[in-house]
């Protein structure tokens, strides 16, 4: 309940409420956002390597952990709350690859798959340590294009939801993530593995 102006019932109250200080929005929020959550956790690691322990559930739950600490930022609407959710997700995997890596000194890479409908034609098995070291890279010239990246790749937003959290149109986002994938492309194939 938001003392102020009675039951919260959509997202984006919530997390407006939340934004604010209330703790009870915020607890209600979960529910409301932990399928569609799951769902995309599910989708980002079908893409992961063959043999991955880490399940959906425990994906997001680590993110929700993450997010319900965040006492900084400024809850505006359900896009930006998935957003910042991809941007924990991503941080997760990769270190857990890091420390998979660290743990096993095999040669092993962490792999994911770009599917054809998030971003490659092909779905080539990319490093996981390779690509977010491409996408770190990319932001340094063009952080537009390497966020949009970000939330297409590892949050599976839309790219509706995309321009809704930059804050640019659909056309803008659509033409940007196609330069951003062949960026990527180019970046990725010529990236020697990880081997250690």
């Amino acid at each position: 309940m938001d003392a102020q102006h009675g039951p919260v019932q959509d997202v984006s109250g919530l997390l407006q409420a939340w934004g604010r200080g209330n703790v009870d929005a915020r607890d209600q929020l979960l529910p409301l956002v932990y399928q569609e959550l799951h769902r995309r956790a599910a989708a980002y690691l079908r893409r992961e390597r063959v043999g991955h322990t880490l399940q959906p559930t425990a994906l997001v739950h680590e993110a929700y952990l993450r997010l319900v600490k965040q006492d900084r930022i400024a809850w505006q609407n359900r896009a930006q709350f998935f957003g910042v959710a991809a941007q924990m997700m991503r941080r997760i995997l990769v270190d857990r690859a890091r420390g998979r890596r660290m743990a096993k000194r095999s040669g092993r890479w962490a792999r994911v798959t770009f599917d054809e409908a998030v971003a490659l034609r092909q779905a080539p098995e990319v490093d996981l340590l390779d690509l977010d070291h491409a996408l770190s890279e990319l932001a340094t010239f063009d952080a537009r294009k390497s966020q949009i990246a970000e939330l297409r790749f590892f949050g599976g937003l839309s790219l509706e939801e995309t321009g809704h959290v930059l804050g640019v149109s659909v056309a803008t986002v659509e033409r940007e993530w196609q330069a951003a994938r062949a960026w990527l492309h180019a970046r990725l194939t010529r990236t020697p593995r990880h081997d250690a």
